[in-house]
């Protein structure tokens, strides 16, 4: 795919709870648990008609392209950033096949970053390195390798990590 100038413009929207966004959905992959349970979470949002999306993502013309889901955990539930504070998880993000290498997901990492927190993500297989490249590090808990996890997390600069 050539990029083209309007390649460059990738306006985030905050994705809402309805059935539109429910269909959009079903062109990404379906596979592993992270993409039921965000499937799941729109479903649910919508029969409870909760209008507060954690779902963002990035449209090209009137399709959408790009997509992750942001949730923010209470500082008490903190086991990665110094002082103890609230962070962002990053649960999904996913860019079309077509989309990808375009800066689609460099574009939602970086809104992400723009809330000014702490951030932690769980990478998909074969994305560490993209991960990387956007400044996350790893995280060496046992716990984490017991839960099978293997958090990446991203600091701004106001705040460490433990």
């Amino acid at each position: 795919m050539v990029k083209t100038k309007r390649d460059l413009q990738k306006e985030i929207v905050k994705l809402k709870v309805n059935f539109k966004t429910l269909e959009d959905f079903k062109s990404f992959k379906e596979y592993g648990i992270q993409e039921l349970s965000m499937s799941d979470d729109l479903q649910a949002n919508i029969i409870e008609n909760d209008s507060e999306s954690p779902f963002y993502g990035i449209y090209f013309g009137d399709r959408l392209v790009a997509r992750m889901s942001v949730y923010q955990v209470s500082g008490k539930y903190n086991r990665y950033f110094e002082p103890p504070v609230d962070y962002l998880e990053i649960w999904k993000l996913e860019v079309l096949p077509e989309y990808q290498g375009l800066g689609y997901g460099t574009a939602l990492v970086n809104f992400a970053k723009e809330f000014g927190m702490p951030i932690k993500t769980n990478p998909r297989v074969k994305s560490r390195s993209f991960w990387e490249k956007m400044g996350f590090h790893s995280v060496n808990y046992d716990l984490e390798r017991d839960l099978g996890e293997n958090p990446l997390i991203w600091t701004p600069d106001h705040v460490s990590t433990k």
